[in-house]
């Protein structure tokens, strides 16, 4: 490669690099923890949805609703958790015009224009709210495409923090591909190259160049589904209104995002209740080797009542695949039917591709482990390449003024990145130690304490005195969390395995591998005699 073709690619990888290496690496270790956000659920409630399934009763939840409201002519739609666990609850006001003016037909202290949305778990048979069941897996989930910050008030046609994460995708596959371009003459002769036992410089060198090379395919592809995603809703409103004229239901439902129910309200009263768990139940049955997502009621007792489900199909079963059934209640016939497991199309294949991949939802617990590995060998090429870039603009040659400069802002990026670790394990535990948590407490929780300790590490002296206190602090809080989770609900780690709860066991597990790994690399860290004031670089 000529020299000047090298600097093109040399430069433009540093400063793409540089300029999202914080919140890349936000993206990719909350995104790593987010493989398991189904299991972190679980663990924080300590209620195991492997070892004790829960079944949809929707009949005891209309029912209760129907202790509240009169349900006549409402519409219903049901988005279901996974694992069944629960189910987020959207109610219309009544479509009944006599039932609006009929006040003596209403519950005391309700109208017929009251509208509800609500989550509500089936086990415990109560209502609750998004914000109040907020957990540590949702909000990793969340902070991994930025969604705290979308509470910045600048909306361009996109919430802040999505659109600063599609921005992070695109640029990461930039970086990305930059990379290879840079490395390609040596990838073949040192992509077995790694010595930890060199100086800090080679360490760094051949941690980013070798973890970069063999993470390259799991990275490119989640910077390019990643961007798929954030494109997605970015685009919505052009393509909806270039390509189906302004018609929003229609491009959802030809991209499988949802469907519409258009069934005309007929103001004349079923005679008999519905079972809806019998029908949820026959159709689960029928397309047995998926999971019914989602359940659509309208006009709720009229004649002109339609149930819609859709189902997607398990991971066993079938890779691509989405279902949707339209069911006449009156007359008990199917309208539209589309199995998941047969019927399968050029958009559910893309579809696929984009959303099981990028969420790891195509395997079982241990690809979800490989996927941690994997995220969490994204972030050390993101220290390894702030550490590069500091060496690089650490030389006689630089400016004093320039060089504390370039000293202070890598010390402040690792200081960020370096600081979520412990404040992830650390968090674990106070939700396990606190008495009740909600979407305030733990944005509270953690980002105050992720602020203290990048306030800490910052007023340590040098580059080496971060890295020793995070892996000593991580290593103590991860070790910590199973312990805290075992003395706070009884759960310990032998008693989940005998359960067969491995959903509560995945996560003691995830947090003791983190402590042993941090403890290993803490001792061969101080097995190595520093050669500076910065020792690590």
């Amino acid at each position: 490669m000529d020299k000047r073709r090298y600097n093109i690619y040399f430069n433009t990888h540093a400063v793409s690099g540089i300029c999202i290496a914080m919140l890349l690496f936000v993206v990719f270790f909350a995104g790593a923890f987010s493989f398991f956000r189904d299991d972190i659920g679980a663990w924080q409630r300590g209620k195991s949805a492997i070892a004790e399934p829960v079944e949809p009763d929707f009949n005891t939840l209309l029912d209760s609703m129907g202790a509240l409201y009169n349900l006549q002519g409402r519409d219903f739609d049901f988005f279901l958790l996974r694992h069944n666990l629960g189910t987020y609850v959207s109610m219309s006001a009544s479509k009944d015009t006599l039932l609006l003016a009929d006040t003596l037909a209403l519950k005391e202290g309700y109208t017929a224009k009251d509208a509800a949305y609500f989550l509500y778990y089936f086990k415990d048979k109560m209502p609750t709210t998004y914000a109040k069941a907020y957990d540590l897996g949702e909000f990793l989930y969340r902070l991994h495409f930025l969604a705290p910050l979308n509470k910045v008030p600048l909306n361009w046609g996109l919430p802040f923090g999505y659109m600063l994460a599609g921005m992070v995708a695109f640029v990461f596959l930039f970086a990305l591909i930059t990379g290879v371009f840079l490395h390609w003459d040596k990838i073949k002769s040192n992509f077995f190259i790694f010595r930890p036992f060199s100086k800090w410089k080679t360490v760094w060198t051949d941690m980013h160049t070798a973890l970069g090379v063999v993470g390259f395919p799991f990275q490119f592809w989640f910077a390019l589904t990643g961007i798929g995603l954030i494109a997605n809703i970015t685009l919505q409103k052009p393509f909806t209104k270039l390509f189906y004229e302004d018609d929003v239901n229609l491009y959802n439902e030809q991209l499988r995002y949802s469907y519409t129910l258009d069934a005309e309200y007929l103001y004349t009263a079923l005679p008999q209740n519905i079972d809806l768990n019998a029908i949820v139940g026959k159709w689960q049955h029928t397309w047995r080797g998926s999971r019914i997502s989602r359940v659509y009621i309208r006009n709720f007792q009229d004649r002109g009542m339609e149930i819609g489900m859709e189902a997607q199909p398990l991971a066993g079963a079938n890779f691509a695949g989405s279902g949707f059934v339209k069911i006449n209640v009156a007359d008990n016939t199917v309208t539209e039917v589309k199995s998941p497991l047969s019927d399968i199309d050029y958009v559910d294949g893309v579809k696929a591709l984009i959303y099981r991949i990028h969420f790891g939802d195509f395997g079982g617990r241990a690809l979800h482990f490989t996927m941690f590995v994997l995220g969490m060998m994204g972030c050390m090429v993101i220290i390894s390449g702030l550490l590069i870039w500091l060496i690089g603009r650490d030389k006689p040659g630089i400016a004093p003024a320039k060089r504390r400069f370039n000293y202070w802002a890598c010390k402040l990026m690792l200081a960020v990145c370096m600081g979520m670790l412990p404040v992830t394990a650390f968090s674990f535990i106070m939700v396990k130690v606190l008495p009740q948590t909600n979407q305030d407490i733990l944005y509270g929780l953690y980002f105050y304490s992720w602020m203290l300790i990048i306030l800490f590490f910052m007023l340590l002296k040098n580059l080496e005195s971060i890295l020793r206190w995070m892996l000593l602090l991580s290593m103590l809080f991860a070790f910590l969390v199973p312990l805290v989770n075992g003395l706070m609900s009884g759960l310990w780690l032998w008693k989940g395995m005998q359960n067969a709860a491995w959903d509560l066991v995945s996560i003691d597990l995830l947090f003791l591998g983190i402590s042993l790994a941090c403890g290993i690399a803490l001792i061969q860290l101080r097995r190595r005699s520093p050669t500076s004031s910065t020792a690590v670089v």
